[in-house]
């Protein structure tokens, strides 16, 4: 994981400003779907194999695998056209500043886009358009699903549990020192709030550690949600369960009412023990179920706050 931490330093005003986003943001989920384009993530191996335009090059350019591509290009905006418009506006010199923060040695055509050369600007809004057709328009009830799915879980634990403790639980490694939240991550990076709170935002396409970034709408904190896209099921109006986990975990959380060795569960649910022990392997980093090995044996049950989530569905 690394020594290092990202600081997130809380003061009395941030902790009553800390609030979910309304809706998934289209351009910030865009930006880790091109990022997940280009990571090794097994569980989208599938998802990447889809054809890619050409024409979302400059993207692929512009979006590291780490996620951690220009702040200008994925305002936290609810609409696609609204989050072009404000692309649009961005001044040249912050786009320039982005540039030059990202990249010590840019090709031409992004030393284009700093100066502001328009046709470049073009090909950026037009990559824009087409990876959002190409990637998220296709699943973005499924995106939405999730999402909401997310939100719901979340607000839940802070009405039973605390805000404190939902924030401790986004991932493992997370813990408060005084009013600073901390996650482990492999370099050091501290960012004060400032009184403007924090706009909590789950993503479906995204894997790994949280990010935080600084908005004129606010500071806003992405992190992985339960269930990452190649899990969720199509949206329905009955099983609320299986929209939040994925219908293979909501399945595996159900078995757990009483405790199940990973053989038998994989036995149970027709499933190989790998994939048993990945599921279980996230179950158990959400505070759901709790495991311990007898022997060869590694038991799993459901925790005290998995058995209130299948009360609640």
């Amino acid at each position: 994981m690394g020594d290092g931490v990202l600081r997130l330093r809380f003061t009395v005003e941030d902790l009553l400003r800390v609030r979910f986003a309304p809706e998934p943001a289209p351009l910030i989920e865009l930006t880790f779907a091109i990022a997940t384009l280009r990571r090794d993530d097994p569980l989208f191996a599938g998802w990447r194999r889809r054809l890619v335009p050409r024409s979302i090059g400059p993207l692929l350019d512009l979006v590291p695998a780490t996620a951690k591509g220009p702040l200008f290009l994925d305002p936290p905006s609810l609409c696609l056209d609204e989050g072009l418009d404000q692309i649009r506006s961005t001044p040249t010199s912050l786009v320039r500043a982005e540039l030059q923060r990202l990249h010590t040695r840019p090709p031409p055509w992004i030393r284009l886009l700093a100066d502001g050369d328009r046709e470049t600007h073009q090909a950026v809004f037009h990559a824009v358009r087409t990876g959002h057709e190409h990637l998220l328009a296709g699943c973005w009830e499924r995106i939405r699903a999730g999402f909401h799915a997310e939100q719901a879980w979340r607000a839940r634990l802070v009405a039973e549990h605390g805000l404190g403790a939902t924030l401790e639980g986004l991932v493992p490694g997370t813990r408060w020192k005084g009013t600073d939240l901390e996650i482990d991550r492999p370099d050091d990076v501290e960012i004060l709030l400032g009184g403007r709170g924090l706009i909590l935002l789950p993503s479906v396409f995204w894997t790994g550690l949280p990010l935080a970034g600084w908005y004129p709408e606010g500071n806003v904190l992405v992190y992985p949600a339960l269930t990452p896209l190649p899990l969720l099921d199509e949206p329905t109006s009955g099983d609320t369960l299986a929209a939040l986990l994925g219908r293979a975990r909501a399945g595996v959380l159900a078995q757990l009412i009483q405790p199940r060795t990973t053989t038998e569960l994989a036995r149970y649910l027709g499933m190989a023990k790998s994939s048993v022990s990945e599921h279980t392997k996230t179950l158990r980093n959400s505070g759901l179920i709790a495991t311990r090995r007898d022997g060869k044996a590694v038991w799993h049950s459901c925790t005290p706050l998995g058995l209130s989530l299948l009360q609640s569905a």
